[in-house]
């Protein structure tokens, strides 16, 4: 355990089973919270709650697929029923299908949009029905992405699209709910240590080098500085932030 901002409450994350939702679910944990972790797959969310136990954590798993409205309501109604309240939720699952726009399938398409913006449409729904029955309201990041709103890049419009969206859903829906006591916000990750980062057939090593000239600060940014950007804007400290992008990109989209 490595502080206690997040003592005594809840946090909710969503695709928790690797990359940046792991790296989340790690740190709230480190930082107090008992944690629910989602996603499609048992043994990844699995590995998730050894790993918070490991470091002294609390953290149970929820199998849920978020594109499914049923699914959404009863991971809220586990957490609730588990631990008495929902203080923060972090909509972290998402997908990436990256291909010109020509020749994107339209079941790559309908997967982008199910998973990356109906998955966040459900999930604020669910969210935001619970924080706003608890006196303490709640905080809710959404994750989206430097791409979209920051900036575009071939071959990946599609996914693109959907990210400006989770952009444009979170600024509505912050300006929508912060009287009730909801404060929405997003993280924009660019480049990140995850596999999603990745071209197809590129090593770590050979991803180190093409972003020492992709990006003005010379490397990906690493999960848990994504995770800490989250933290913060969840945080008491960022109680006055609402409808905030954090871009974390290392200025590539400047």
């Amino acid at each position: 355990m490595s502080g206690n901002r997040f003592s005594g409450r809840t946090a909710l994350v969503t695709g928790a089973g690797t990359g940046i939702g792991r790296a989340v679910a790690l740190a709230f944990a480190a930082e107090g919270a008992r944690v629910v972790v989602a996603g499609r797959s048992g043994a990844p969310l699995d590995e998730t709650v050894a790993l918070v136990a490991q470091a002294g954590g609390t953290a149970v798993a929820e199998v849920a697929d978020v594109a499914r409205a049923a699914d959404v309501r009863a991971l809220v109604r586990a957490a609730v029923d588990r631990f008495g309240a929902l203080d923060v939720a972090v909509n972290n699952a998402g997908v990436f299908r990256g291909a010109p726009l020509a020749d994107l399938t339209e079941d790559e398409w309908h997967s982008l949009l199910d998973i990356n913006v109906t998955g966040v449409f459900l999930a604020l729904q669910a969210e935001i029905r619970q924080m706003r029955t608890q006196p303490g309201g709640g905080a809710i990041v959404n994750l989206a992405s430097n791409l979209g709103r920051h900036k575009q890049v071939p071959n990946t419009v599609a996914y693109a699209a959907t990210k400006a969206a989770v952009a444009s859903l979170t600024r509505g829906a912050a300006l929508e709910y912060i009287a009730d006591g909801v404060r929405i916000n997003a993280v924009s990750p660019g480049s990140s240590d995850t596999t999603m980062s990745l071209r197809p057939g590129e090593s770590e090593a050979q991803r180190a080098v093409r972003m020492k000239d992709r990006s003005p600060l010379g490397r990906v940014s690493s999960t848990e500085e994504v995770a800490q950007a989250v933290l913060y804007l969840a945080s008491d400290a960022a109680a006055a932030l609402v409808g905030t992008d954090l871009v974390i990109d290392g200025g590539a989209a400047l």
